[in-house]
């Protein structure tokens, strides 16, 4: 299915000039920074424990794990995605490197170690490659808390989750060795859901229809989702190698659906 990027509406395009004056939003902007860095504290818990599966040779756990540690990453990407070289070496496909010139050689992080996992069936190889990754989270949480969040980061952001559902997740390329995409898309759509529920009150003031539409279409994604999560209580998603072409194309239109209203949450700031 051809999936359309998501751009927002012109008013969300002006952020930064006269109109974020109009509207305080620092209080929502340090509670959206909050959550993230609580997102990346747990990033780090679960990466830790990672890295000691991988190094204890445990490979169903360290598989079990790969997918629950991401989320919280997939969660936090507006921010997490903010610093240079930090965000490619935790979280680069190697298609994305060898679109650069690039190989195996130069490859770090999450997808290199999921390339072990599962092609290799093995944690032998993954050592090095584990310290870097724990490495760049410590990094990452230093340096999270020095990102200036303000509207447009959040607005913006919101739209750039969903644009990660579309360009990656949505076309399985995302975990091409675990085929644990459903993860990082339910992921992604939580980080936007976040962002829409901190600036609700003042959408609800401006536009409570849009509001209403929003709410319908995050339940609409979030529904869907679940058809496909084995787990009563958490995430246990099956492999996204076992949706039917019509099961993809749902998800994609219900994604789109979510875009267009999400998109204009710009309205805040008129």
């Amino acid at each position: 299915m051809q999936f359309k990027k998501i751009t927002l509406g012109l008013s969300a395009l002006m952020l930064g000039s006269s109109l974020y004056g109009a509207v305080d939003l620092s209080k929502e902007a340090n509670e959206y920074r909050s959550y993230v860095i609580g997102q990346i504290d747990k990033l780090l818990e679960d990466t830790e424990k990672f890295v000691g599966y991988l190094k204890s040779g445990d490979t169903k756990n360290a598989k079990k794990l790969y997918p629950l540690a991401r989320m919280y990453y997939e969660r936090s990407e507006p921010i997490a995605e903010s610093f240079g070289e930090l965000d490619p070496s935790i979280d680069a496909r190697l298609a994305d490197l060898q679109e650069d010139g690039k190989g195996e050689d130069d490859w770090s992080g999450f997808h290199k170690i999921e390339k072990i996992l599962w092609v290799d069936n093995t944690t032998k190889g993954s050592e090095a490659v584990a310290d870097k990754l724990l490495a760049d989270i410590k990094e990452l949480r230093a340096k999270v808390p020095t990102v200036k969040v303000d509207a447009e980061l959040m607005l913006t952001g919101a739209v750039d989750l969903l644009n990660e559902v579309s360009t990656s997740k949505i076309t399985g390329e995302e975990d091409i060795y675990s085929k644990t995409d459903l993860y990082d898309f339910k992921a992604n759509i939580q980080g936007a859901q976040k962002i829409y529920e901190i600036l609700k009150s003042h959408l609800i003031k401006k536009d409570p229809k849009l509001a209403k539409d929003i709410e319908i279409q995050f339940a609409n994604v979030n529904n869907l989702l679940e058809k496909h999560n084995k787990s009563k209580n958490g995430y246990e998603y099956i492999g996204y190698d076992k949706l039917s072409k019509s099961d993809i194309k749902e998800l994609a239109e219900a994604v789109n659906k979510l875009g267009e209203p999400l998109s204009k949450m710009g309205v805040i700031l008129d």
